[in-house]
């Protein structure tokens, strides 16, 4: 696909989008649950859901099937009644009116071939926006089939296919920076090249960070709940996640009762010799080998040999690490995108707090820590005090952190890590991020100040 082709893509985008651009709330609404329920539809959801792992070979047919629906249901819980056209809101004379910002350009990971690409597609149909996805090339076949749904639903609002398309694969990375370049906002979920990619288009973007989460157990936690939620987070998926745990950091006298905990779940510990045999198999140059990413933790063993009769019904690997083996020369403090958990013993609170930092220092500030059993006061200190986003509280991790039916974040794959993961911004990426706002300012009743007013504080401490 040359230059040109993807610019007769984008302006076939930009056609269709012209027109949806003065489209009503309703139809916006419309086009919204047209494409929602292209892949909520549950016969179609399970296609989907088996050809994503059966061309990408990441991850688990049932829990994509839960995954597609519950963050898509959950998305459109989030955009139902929010206003997206037109005024949104006035206040002290300033009054905010929503506009689309054109083609979005949405680099998709091979991770989550579909629900990935549909969280993109509805938050940028919210804002009447036209989209056109760059899926990894292994999820583009998957991507090429979803985006035949939502043709379908959408021709039942009226709508042109144009509004949504995605490049003809095999894309190349030069196609992809093409598109990047020629849109008016990239969004790029995936590896760090891809978001560097989107950063260095010279177009608006939108990454995200590294995942790496580390958990906190404290001797207060409810070890048997807290082992259920993260071996349900840390299995889900195969751990495709960003938001799966990697390491836990477990304080004092609750590490026994946790580990049983976590062997009742279905955990399994490693021996030394066995650590040091996943080690080599897991990462032979230093580096993740994509054979051992998003596969069953029995698969894991099997490919790093570990014959002992625990591993055949494993659902997650754990090995123990000293508190000091962190880094590039410790693999198994980074992230591992597999059933590994690493489990860290330390003294008390402080030490815990220092440890995930030291965790985060190499790799994954920004996004998340979780913290079981956690008092008010330390779950306060991990806010004020650890380079993160979100500090999820005694909840199943994987889930929590892109939006859950029981709290308040934003339902989405695509997490902002702030300043400190390299991002733009540090919510939970949404339908306002699809948006520009136009403010009509007027003239209110003056509010200017005395000088007095602003330094009488100042000037009792220090003098004038």
């Amino acid at each position: 696909m040359s230059e040109a082709s993807v610019a007769a893509l984008v302006a076939h985008a930009h056609a269709a989008q012209a027109e949806f651009a003065t489209a009503s709330q309703e139809t916006v609404d419309l086009a919204v649950a047209a494409a929602g329920w292209a892949v909520m539809e549950p016969g179609r959801n399970r296609a989907l859901a088996e050809q994503a792992v059966r061309d990408t070979g990441l991850g688990d047919v049932d829990d994509k099937i839960v995954k597609n629906h519950r963050k898509t249901l959950g998305l459109l819980r989030d955009l139902q009644g929010a206003r997206s056209v037109g005024v949104l809101r006035e206040h002290a004379g300033v009054t905010e009116i929503a506009r689309p910002v054109g083609v979005v350009a949405a680099v998709t990971p091979s991770t989550n071939p579909v629900a990935t690409p549909i969280n993109n597609i509805i938050n940028a149909l919210k804002g009447a926006n036209a989209v056109i996805l760059a899926p990894s090339p292994k999820g583009a076949a998957v991507c090429a089939r979803l985006l035949g749904h939502v043709h379908d639903e959408l021709a039942k609002v009226g709508l042109p296919a144009g509004l949504v398309q995605m490049l003809p694969p095999p894309a190349s990375k030069a196609q992809t920076g093409e598109l990047m370049r020629q849109a008016d906002l990239v969004v790029a979920t995936g590896s760090r090249a891809n978001v560097r990619a989107a950063y260095s288009s010279g177009s608006p973007a939108l990454g995200v960070g590294v995942g790496n989460v580390a958990a906190i157990v404290t001797p207060q936690a409810d070890f048997v709940t807290a082992a259920r939620r993260i071996a349900a987070s840390k299995t889900f998926d195969n751990a495709t996640s960003c938001s799966s745990e990697n390491s836990l950091v477990v304080i004092g006298e609750a590490f026994a009762p946790l580990l049983a905990a976590l062997q009742a779940e279905g955990g399994v510990l490693t021996t030394q010799e066995e650590r040091e045999r996943l080690q080599t198999a897991m990462f032979p140059s230093g580096a993740l080998s994509p054979a051992f990413v998003a596969q069953a933790a029995p698969r894991l063993a099997q490919l790093a040999g570990l014959a002992r009769g625990d591993f055949a019904a494993v659902r997650f690997i754990m090995v123990e690490d000293a508190a000091a083996h962190i880094g590039p020369e410790h693999p198994f403090s980074g992230e591992k995108l597999s059933p590994v958990l690493t489990l860290y013993r330390v003294e008390n609170f402080d030490a815990a707090l220092a440890q995930v930092r030291a965790i985060y220092d190499h790799q994954g500030k920004g996004h998340s820590v979780g913290v079981h059993g956690g008092s008010p006061a330390e779950v306060l200190r991990l806010g004020l005090e650890l380079p993160v986003c979100r500090v999820i509280v005694d909840q199943v991790h994987a889930y929590a952190v892109g939006g859950a039916f029981d709290n308040s974040l934003p339902f989405s794959l695509s997490m902002g890590c702030g300043t400190w993961g390299g991002n733009g911004f540090s919510d939970n990426l949404n339908y306002r991020h699809f948006l520009n706002i136009t403010r009509i300012v007027r003239p209110i009743a003056p509010r200017e100040p005395r000088v007095e007013d602003i330094f009488d504080d100042y000037w009792r401490r220090f003098g004038r």
